[in-house]
């Protein structure tokens, strides 16, 4: 097994060193951007809103009744009865509550009082101000990115996507796996290795020691676009301590997602504070620069409409468990990137890589038997994929990945599913079986001494709804921690009458 293989097997067995899969972890790496935007306070939303650009990417990125609601109120200036806009949908009553509902958390618009009394909504006067501006023109200059010409040492696409994935991004992944490549603690910068470490990817004693994290194992998992939003969101998180300002920041990448891949933009007209992120961004692979002194800079694959990825990324997330690993999504990014794996029906993995990372990541959920040069083969096993799962990676992350990374041959029109549809089957069967026992914080009522302080008990937390468990026979009532205090009070007060 190569040295990264046993970094991260080492880290995975290591438990006190790795942490635990929360709810809440998943989550927070499973968002988009309005998903973002949303837990961001109104008063951050309206300096967002300042920007037409930023703006219009909002009102992209909205459900399609959300964006018409926007374009039937852009140029009304006075609130609109809610009875009138909730009928141009009437038919679909949730949907518009979900549209409502999305709008006023992005402050997009809000609710009030019309003279008649009537409940109303009305448009966010800066954002409706912004938004014509980015599509009608007029005002400030739309964008701070100004497109310069083509100069003698003009990249071409192949050299970005190189550059960006293999040279820089590649190197974060490496360095979180602990695979030792040549140059590689000189390509990972202070800021890039503060962000890994704020995101809780890893752990470390010291600059030399680093432990990967539960956290960690599912972001290497992870599609491309989704590993580098999560990773600009905690970026943002920190841009303040860094002594920058973080609407400027927010602003600027998203307008960085709006550039042409390919073309040469001028940093000539960049605050001291965004020429910094520029080289923030630089060191990710977001942007590649040749020079500092050459005054432009070219936004990479990996940087230009990843919005739009991690959009389709994360609605495939949120569907059925057949849709990723039968039709994973193909975004420009991973188009870039040969898939290697060819699974077959009995469980055997056949990979064509000498990546150090990749097979340190397949080690992880299959059992390695043969190790040949650019070439091994495993086998997918109850036990390995258990292992797995208690590093905190779920099903859907390993079938997704394993589609994802498939070999061309796998995507042949001859076959039915890209990885076998057995296979998919057994893995998700393996996770329900290790997730048949839920476990719940609870307090235990027990010894009454008769039958009636039982049943009082008990029909006063069943009213409640707060009983997680009950034995009739041997007098047992387990109830929530949360209406425990109501049940204990109720108790309380009942054996004091019955004394």
């Amino acid at each position: 097994m190569s040295n990264s293989s046993q970094s991260l097997a080492s880290a995975a067995s290591n438990n006190g060193n790795v942490r635990s899969k929360t709810t809440e972890e998943s989550d927070e790496m499973n968002i988009d951007l309005l998903g973002y935007l949303g837990q961001l306070s109104p008063a951050i939303l309206n300096q967002l809103y300042e920007s037409p650009v930023s703006c219009l990417a909002v009102f992209q990125e909205l459900p399609s009744l959300a964006q018409n609601f926007v374009l039937r109120l852009l140029f009304i200036e006075q609130p609109i009865p809610q009875a009138l806009i909730s009928s141009w949908v009437r038919s679909i009553s949730s949907d518009y509550n979900d549209a409502a509902e999305i709008l006023s958390r992005l402050n997009i618009w809000r609710s009030c009082t019309m003279q008649s009394g009537l409940p109303g909504r009305q448009l966010n006067a800066v954002y409706q101000k912004n938004l014509k501006t980015s599509w009608l023109g007029g005002g400030a200059p739309r964008s701070i990115f100004t497109p310069m010409s083509n100069d003698k040492h003009q990249p071409d696409i192949g050299t970005l996507d190189n550059y960006s994935i293999n040279k820089r991004w590649d190197y974060i992944l490496n360095y979180m796996a602990g695979v030792k490549l040549k140059d590689l603690d000189e390509s990972i910068g202070e800021i890039t290795r503060k962000v890994i470490c704020e995101a809780g990817l890893i752990e470390s004693e010291d600059t030399q020691e680093i432990t990967i994290t539960a956290s960690g194992f599912q972001f290497l998992l992870m599609d491309i676009s989704l590993q580098i939003w999560f990773f600009l969101r905690k970026y943002l998180g920190l841009v303040e301590n860094f002594g920058f300002n973080f609407i400027e920041c927010l602003s600027f990448v998203i307008e960085l997602n709006y550039l042409t891949l390919g073309k040469s933009y001028s940093t000539n007209d960049l605050s001291d504070s965004l020429q910094a992120v520029l080289q923030h961004l630089r060191e990710m692979g977001l942007v590649y620069q040749r020079k500092r002194k050459d005054g432009r800079f070219y936004p990479t694959r990996l940087m230009v409409r990843l919005f739009e990825s991690v959009r389709r990324n994360f609605r495939s997330t949120q569907s059925s468990i057949d849709f990723s690993p039968l039709m994973p999504i193909k975004n420009e990014i991973n188009v870039k990137r040969q898939g290697f794996i060819v699974v077959e029906t009995n469980y055997r993995v056949y990979a064509y890589t000498e990546s150090p990372l990749q097979i340190a990541l397949l080690t992880l959920f299959i059992e390695l038997h043969y190790r040949f040069p650019k070439f091994l083969v495993g086998l997918i096993t109850r036990d390995s994929v258990r292992a797995a799962f208690r590093n905190g990676i779920t099903a859907k992350q390993i079938t997704h990945y394993l589609s994802m990374h498939a070999h061309p041959q796998m995507f042949s029109d001859k076959r039915g599913t890209v990885i076998p549809s057995t296979i998919i089957d057994q893995i998700f069967l393996w996770e329900q079986e290790r997730n048949r026992l839920t476990f719940c914080d609870g307090v235990l009522y027990s010894q009454f001494n008769s039958q009636t302080e039982y049943e009082a008990l008990r029909k006063y937390a069943f009213s409640l709804n707060v009983i997680l468990f009950e034995n009739p026979a041997r007098r047992y009532i387990v109830v929530t921690p949360t209406g425990n205090d109501e049940v204990k009070r109720f108790w309380k007060k009942f054996k004091k009458e019955r004394d």
